[in-house]
């Protein structure tokens, strides 16, 4: 069964693939073969010439005292491709923001609301 998803969006225009880089040429993305995965865990690394984002899928994330994670995919940039990245997630979770609210990202203030009342 041919599941449905969504275009792609290119960084500058929020329009569907295809898209132009800043020399006008256009791109045509291709992602047919692409294989999803989802994570919940990210560790990255760094050299001088690269940064290194492995990802995986922390099947227990409830902070026990050992935690084993299969890392699944390894993602290495240069620093100039990582800081548009960054810009790009940025952008990406303001908009969704604007829509839906902040985001909280400690797992404690989700799960048990009265906690983050606590700790104000």
């Amino acid at each position: 069964m041919e599941q449905e998803r969504a275009p792609m969006l290119d960084n500058a225009a929020n329009s569907p693939a295809p898209v132009q880089n800043m020399k006008g040429i256009r791109l045509e993305l291709d992602d047919s073969h692409v294989t999803p995965a989802y994570a919940n865990f990210c560790r990255v690394a760094s050299t001088p010439e690269e940064v290194i984002l492995d990802l995986a899928l922390n099947p227990d994330p409830t902070n026990g005292p050992v935690q084993r994670v299969k890392l699944s995919q390894r993602v290495v940039l240069n620093h100039f491709t990582a800081k548009r990245l960054a810009a790009l997630l940025s952008a990406t979770v303001n908009r969704h923001e604007q829509v839906f609210g902040a985001l909280e990202t400690d797992v404690r203030k989700r799960v048990q609301p009265e906690i983050a009342a606590a700790m104000r």
